[in-house]
């Protein structure tokens, strides 16, 4: 399927041949072996070691969605990265988050990526919220063979439907099985804890900035009771990845907007460590 420079310099017919609007479809039919899902993996006894990404948190707001997710990876009980990206804008309106295998997981949102920018090439128009959703369940479904040896990825997506203009999260397990979630969602091993934080300090007013503390203020608690999840590291300027994705499009907060909400955190923990029930809003 590569182009032959060395005659006339022109694409092969697959490229030229109309056909889906799907990218993986594209791909399915003339090089298959390209997709996660098709490879073969060696046999192998046990589960396979790979660097893990772990918690994942989303939340909604009149006009808007927050995603968030915290910075460590984790391979076994070692510390395989401290400061590994894990929320990726998916297009212009909607972002993933990551948890599971960190390799497949990139490689995964990068063909996500892919698939929605060739829809939109083709088709001349995106996706719905819904249809995104629906495509990315499909990816999921597909790597169900590597998820069977430990090579799992279990993904949070979010965005801003601009048909029904509202923020809307989806998660995901392990088959593609999707499911669409009010208010807030967590994923990875340290969603629990996460959830449990976002249940007590949610409220359906919340503003853009309450929300993105409330993500950080999640990320904490996780961190504060689930190994593999890292909380805001002070000393290595390390802090969440927190992203908003509102009528305007994705945003994602800056590295000083992000320590600025994860120190008035810390603060406010320093102050009163046993966790105070008052609204840290």
């Amino acid at each position: 399927m590569e182009a032959n420079t060395r005659s006339t310099g022109r694409l092969p017919a697959a490229f030229l041949t109309p056909g889906s609007s799907s990218f993986m479809d594209f791909l399915s039919e003339h090089q298959p072996e390209l997709l996660p899902g098709k490879r073969q993996l060696p046999p192998v006894q046990g589960v396979i070691e790979a660097p893990h990404g772990t918690t994942i948190v989303a939340v909604t707001f009149p006009g808007g969605v927050v995603l968030a997710g915290d910075r460590r990876a984790t391979m076994g009980n070692v510390i395989a990265q401290r400061d590994i990206e894990k929320v990726f804008p998916a297009d212009e309106y909607s972002a993933v988050g990551i948890a599971g295998t960190a390799g497949l997981a990139v490689e995964m949102v990068k063909l996500f990526q892919l698939e929605l920018e060739h829809f939109e090439k083709v088709e001349g128009a995106q996706l719905s919220l819904e249809g995104k959703a629906n495509r990315l369940s499909t990816m999921i479904r597909s790597n169900l063979g590597m998820a069977m040896q430990g090579l799992a990825v279990v993904p949070l997506f979010a965005g801003f439907d601009v048909d029904r203009d509202k923020g809307r999260i989806f998660s995901y397990d392990v088959t593609g099985g999707r499911s669409e979630e009010q208010g807030y969602a967590a994923t990875g091993s340290g969603s629990i804890f996460a959830r449990g934080a976002m249940k007590k300090l949610f409220r359906g007013d919340l503003s853009e900035a309450e929300a993105t503390t409330l993500v950080v203020q999640a990320l904490y608690d996780a961190a504060d009771d689930d190994s593999a999840t890292g909380g805001p590291d002070v000393a290595r300027r390390i802090y969440p990845i927190v992203t908003v994705i509102t009528e305007d499009g994705f945003r994602r907060l800056t590295e000083e907007e992000s320590s600025e909400v994860a120190r008035s955190i810390l603060e406010r923990r320093l102050e009163q460590p046993d966790g105070p029930r008052a609204a840290l809003l």
